[in-house]
């Protein structure tokens, strides 16, 4: 009997750890009708990437496979590194046995009934140009940063098969894109929260995380998957800084580097916010969020520097409220022919970020690309100078760099809130 028991055990296992039957919840599963959208919204850890797993899985199966699939990432890494070889990706779905290959040369799962899964970049919609699909799974579509071009290059290229249909998974942010799909009559929508998941999250994330964000406004977008429009009173809304969104850089004036140090260095420091941004006639351009967290102090300045070079700015600008001479003597430590300014604040960090925000409103900011954390804390940010009730690092480097380069010289706009 014991004997048995031993050999039960080890020939059915693996297939007991991942039936999706067993463990699935029916939020994951595919919802029934005649849709061609079907937009899985839910918190961090929720289980999307494993539904998205498991419903390529049953489109793969089967006597008539569903093939070319198109994976869609925020780039080429994601798109591998989550979707296909992730914890929760489509080779970690199926017994060892049955695993799927990827191609890492063509970026294309391979399965052996010949179907095929084709990893694609959503942040360069050219490459969208000439595949066709027969279906499609984007992750994380509300942080791609040329989104509505890559969705609509690849409506074009779902073209195969009797019903080609596309999955979405993602933690909701108001971007238009999102908005569109959920009005559009042909989506379904389901949503999941990040305790609906809680048999497969480490105890200690659930404890810290929900601890910390229960009942936030961020708490509520990334751990319950809610839609968050704005926040009452906040300098920033998403909808502003939608409208400026560009693609394309234009030409630049002026680039500088502004940062904000912590306090202290150190795993538990807050964080070393680095943001460049560049001047274009009237307006400012957000180019880059470099900021880390957790870095010693000449971490944070090589960091700098790096993006300095990378970006042939003109000048570095750091607040020396903390360190005074110290922080320009660290960065030329690091690199003696780097051009930096200091900054001191003389106001509170609401104060000095109502023009910024004024500037936001009349549409003299512009991002180039998606900066999540950036904007999560440009919209969480309260008359208490902190945002969700932490410092906010990336703002105040933001505020630096764009006060620096629109109104150094000129008028402060006003802000109504």
């Amino acid at each position: 009997m014991m004997r048995r028991a031993q050999v039960l055990e080890a020939s059915d296992l693996e297939n007991f750890k991942i039936c999706w039957d067993l463990w699935g919840h029916p939020m994951q599963r595919a919802p029934e009708g005649d849709w061609t959208t079907w937009l899985m919204l839910g918190g961090r850890g929720a289980g999307k990437t494993r539904a998205g797993a498991e419903w390529v899985r049953e489109l793969v199966s089967g006597v008539r496979p569903v093939s070319p699939i198109a994976l869609v990432g925020e780039t080429m890494h994601e798109a591998r590194a989550i979707m296909v070889e992730g914890v929760s990706g489509i080779i970690s779905v199926y017994p060892v046995s049955e695993r799927p290959r990827l191609d890492k040369a063509r970026g294309v799962v391979v399965w052996r009934n010949g179907a095929e899964a084709w990893l694609m970049p959503a942040n360069d919609p050219e490459r969208f140009r000439g595949p066709q699909f027969a279906a499609a799974w984007c992750d994380e579509l509300a942080k791609w940063p040329k989104a509505e071009g890559a969705w609509d290059m690849l409506q074009f290229g779902l073209r195969i098969g009797a019903r080609p249909r596309q999955m979405v998974t993602t933690t909701p942010k108001p971007t238009r894109l999102l908005k569109r799909l959920m009005a559009d009559p042909n989506t379904v929508v389901t949503r999941m929260k990040t305790r609906a998941n809680r048999d497969n999250l480490a105890p200690a994330f659930l404890e810290a995380i929900v601890a910390r964000y229960n009942e936030t406004v961020l708490g509520r977008q990334e751990l319950d998957g809610e839609m968050v429009e704005e926040m009452p009173g906040a300098l920033w809304n998403r909808s502003q800084i939608e409208a400026g969104r560009i693609a394309d850089v234009p030409g630049l004036t002026r680039i500088v580097v502004a940062v904000d140090p912590p306090v202290t260095g150190g795993k538990n420091s807050d964080a070393c916010g680095i943001i460049v941004a560049g001047r274009s006639g009237d307006e400012a351009v957000v180019l880059a969020d470099r900021t880390v967290q957790g870095v010693t102090p000449v971490g944070w300045a090589r960091v700098a520097i790096a993006a300095f070079h990378e970006f042939d700015a003109d000048t570095i600008l750091a607040e020396v409220n903390q360190g005074g001479d110290l922080v320009k003597n660290l960065m030329h430590q690091v690199d003696a022919s780097v051009p930096v300014l200091e900054a001191r604040a003389n106001r509170g960090k609401w104060v000095r970020a109502e023009p910024v925000a004024a500037l936001y409103a009349q549409g003299r900011v512009r991002h180039a690309g998606m900066f999540t954390e950036l904007e999560d804390e440009l919209c969480a940010f309260g008359p208490d100078g902190l945002a969700e009730g932490h410092s906010p690092d990336r703002l105040d480097a933001l505020v630096w760099a764009v006060t620096e380069l629109l109104l150094r010289d000129g008028p402060v706009p006003r802000v109504r809130v």
